[in-house]
C-alpha cells in the first residue's frame, strides 16, 4: 500500500515557482509551512481599514521603525506570510537585501473579517512557533481588537500565546517597542468613523 503525501515548498522553491511564471499576475499567494496559500481577496472593508491602519502607523512612528504593508516575511525554511502591517525595526539597508525576519519584527498585525478563523488558528500558531512577541488581529466580525503576546509551546506541542486582550474600538493601545506612543482604534475601525 503506499501513502499519498503533498508536495511541501521551501522558500527557494516557491519562488522559483513565481519566477516560472507558476501564478497568475494578479494571483495573491503566501507560503505557510511549505503550503502555497492562495490568499482570499480583500473586500472594501478590509481594505479600508487597511489603509487606515497603515496611514495611522506611518505618522505615528516617523522612521523610528519600517511599517510594512502586505509584505512578505520570512519566519523558517518553509514559511513565507505576507501579513497586512508589520512593524519592523530599521535596519540600514531598509530591508532591501532580505524580507524581514523574527528577530527583526516587533508587531504583526492581521486584519480580519473573512479569514478571522484561519487567522486565530494558522497564522496565530505559526506566529507563536516562529517566536514574533507581539500579534494583533484587527477583528472586523466582531468589531475588536484581540492583542497576543509572549509565545509559547503548549504540552501538546502545539504554539500559541500566553496572554491575550480584547480591546474595544473607542480605545488605545500602546505599539509594541514604542510604550511612549498611542494607537486611538477609533481612527481605524469603520463603526467610529461613520462608516
Amino acid at each position: 500500500m503506499t501513502a499519498v503525501t503533498a508536495k511541501r515548498f521551501s522558500i527557494a522553491e516557491y519562488h522559483r515557482l513565481g519566477e516560472l511564471g507558476f501564478f497568475a499576475p494578479d494571483e495573491r499567494v503566501e507560503l505557510i509551512r511549505g503550503e502555497i496559500i492562495i490568499m482570499a481577496a480583500k473586500g472594501r472593508l478590509h481594505s479600508f481599514c487597511n489603509s487606515l491602519l497603515v496611514e495611522e502607523l506611518i505618522i505615528l512612528l516617523a522612521r523610528r521603525s519600517r511599517v510594512r504593508a502586505q509584505e512578505p516575511i520570512i519566519l523558517s525554511e518553509d514559511s513565507e506570510p505576507e501579513p497586512d502591517v508589520v512593524i519592523a525595526r530599521n535596519r540600514a539597508d531598509r530591508y532591501l537585501s532580505s524580507h524581514p525576519q523574527p528577530a527583526d519584527i516587533l508587531l504583526v498585525i492581521e486584519v480580519s473579517d473573512s479569514t478571522l478563523k484561519y487567522d486565530r488558528a494558522t497564522k496565530l500558531s505559526l506566529y507563536a512557533e516562529t517566536g514574533i512577541s507581539n500579534y494583533w488581529i484587527l477583528n472586523l466580525v466582531d468589531n475588536q481588537l484581540e492583542m497576543y503576546s509572549e509565545p509559547y509551546q503548549k504540552q501538546n506541542g502545539s504554539y500559541s500565546y500566553q496572554l491575550q486582550r480584547v480591546v474595544l474600538p473607542n480605545q488605545t493601545v500602546v505599539i509594541p517597542g514604542f510604550p511612549e506612543l498611542s494607537l486611538d482604534l477609533s481612527s481605524v475601525f469603520p463603526a467610529q468613523i461613520g462608516e
